[in-house]
């Protein structure tokens, strides 16, 4: 694999910024140019060993290129994770078949008009498993280093053995710093997901996914349907790898929105079948009587009656379900459509996080 890797980056570093540069969600900061220099020391040695993270103060995320004065991988010091793992076990509450584990398959330079950053590109699939259904994020230093910040901030006591690679002033671009960095992703974000408490930290889960849910909300703002389902079915996969809470607005929007794209470009079974899952989020038991139903309630009982008419499926049970809300004085003029939902909706407020 650190082969591999090395190639790619080499091919990348050495083009001058050639290829396509993906799109970016987030604010660009400005930053000063590194000096791009060829190592002929072979990276693949540099990765057979433990790599191991620095501790110290936390720097400026102004530049890919600003920080620490430190010029040589020196700055990659203090406890290494692998016996941090070892020490601490995989988390009380993670199962084998819960463990993710994490490559960097890719490692691009990126010039734009105002600054020059790495782009990794990291597979997340489940470890020991056949899985079938991997998800992909693209993240750069500056992502990790807020992460990382905000860890910090609010869990010091799991975070207090664990330390992140400073900035280097010089060297940023060169393929032996990318690689080390590769590596050490790898193992900071198997760290965190094998502890309960950091897994399931609203800041780690939004990291993962929420980017690709801003992506698809936009998309769908601007009717762009067949685009945003990429991004809505990778952020789809990456909270079930994390395990979703039952009651997260994050994930019912992930149903209605797939409901709603697969609808539009006439993948009719698939839409029933995203459907029919927020249904079962908003009505968890058979209950016919609901005091405050949720404003989607009436919209997604109708969108279902009408999807399982087209694909031949039963719907009795949604439509006795429907008859009885409306005998409750339910009115499908005055709720929230679907697509309203999802274009209004808040998915930064954290706040409304927790229920839906």
């Amino acid at each position: 694999m650190a082969s591999q890797l090395l190639s790619r980056l080499k091919r990348s570093i050495f083009k001058d910024g050639q290829g396509a540069v993906p799109k970016q969600t987030g604010q660009q900061e400005n930053v000063c140019e590194a000096e791009l220099e060829e190592e002929d020391e072979c990276v693949t040695e540099q990765l057979g060993g433990t790599l191991s993270f620095d501790g110290g103060e936390e720097t400026d995320d102004r530049a890919e290129g600003d920080g620490s004065d430190l010029d040589s991988d020196s700055d990659f010091l203090g406890e290494s994770l692998e016996e941090g793992l070892s020490s601490t076990g995989t988390g009380v509450g993670i199962g084998h078949s819960d463990i993710l584990s994490f490559e960097v398959t890719d490692a691009s330079v990126i010039q734009d008009v105002s600054s020059k950053y790495v782009l990794y590109t990291i597979h997340v699939v489940q470890a020991g498993s056949s899985d079938k259904t991997p998800a992909v994020i693209t993240r750069r230093y500056s992502d990790f280093q807020r992460l990382h910040a905000t860890l910090r901030q609010h869990y010091r006591d799991q975070m207090a053995r664990l330390c992140f690679p400073r900035k280097k002033l010089r060297k940023n671009f060169t393929a032996e710093t990318i690689a080390k960095r590769s590596r050490a992703f790898e193992q900071y974000l198997t760290h965190l997901c094998s502890l309960p408490d950091l897994r399931g930290a609203p800041c780690v889960r939004f990291f993962f996914y929420l980017p690709d849910l801003q992506t698809g909300q936009l998309l769908v703002s601007v009717g762009h349907y067949q685009d945003a389902l990429g991004p809505l079915l990778n952020a789809k996969r990456l909270q079930d790898k994390l395990g979703k809470p039952l009651e997260q607005l994050h994930w019912l929007f992930t149903l209605v929105a797939l409901c709603c794209c697969f609808q539009e470009v006439e993948q009719l079974e698939e839409a029933r079948d995203q459907c029919d899952k927020a249904l079962h989020l908003l009505i968890p038991s058979e209950r016919t009587h609901l005091d405050r139903p949720h404003p989607l309630l009436l919209p997604l009982l109708q969108a279902v009656v009408r999807l399982s008419w087209q694909t031949g499926q039963d719907k009795r049970r949604w439509e006795e379900l429907l008859h009885t809300l409306k005998e409750q004085g339910a009115e499908l003029d005055s709720q929230t459509t679907m697509k309203e939902f999802l274009v209004k909706c808040n998915l930064q407020d954290s706040q409304k996080e927790t229920t839906v």
